[in-house]
């Protein structure tokens, strides 16, 4: 056989390169299983003294090497943001592995403010 059918059914295997994958997004859930060090936040006297309560809703860039590379806020009280970065800055993760080599992750990450947890 020849011509393109030929090249297609009878044609030599090659081989599909490996393509290395930089960054991949993981949900806070999968991500929430490979926390290896959580830093509580101190609760703002403020925030209490206001009786102001909820979650913070983070963005995060976990490195190859687990630590925290990029962290902005999504949502939450100004009270509360603050707090929520300090402590999360300084969580530490397993590195997340795909086809055997270290990956960066963007997640999410929720903080909860709960004045009855304090």
């Amino acid at each position: 056989m020849g011509g393109v059918m030929g090249s297609i059914i009878g044609g030599t295997p090659t081989a599909v390169p490996k393509v290395a994958v930089q960054r991949i997004r993981v949900s806070q859930g999968v991500v929430a299983g490979l926390v290896i060090r959580k830093v509580q936040p101190n609760y703002p006297q403020l925030a209490k003294t206001a009786r102001v309560q909820g979650n913070v809703q983070l963005a995060a860039l976990i490195g190859k090497d687990g630590t925290i590379q990029n962290l902005h806020v999504l949502s939450g009280h100004p009270l509360l943001t603050q707090a929520a970065l300090d402590a999360v800055k300084q969580w530490r993760y397993k590195p997340y592995i795909l086809n055997g080599e270290p990956v960066e992750v963007d997640t999410q990450i929720t903080v909860i403010f709960s004045l009855s947890g304090s």
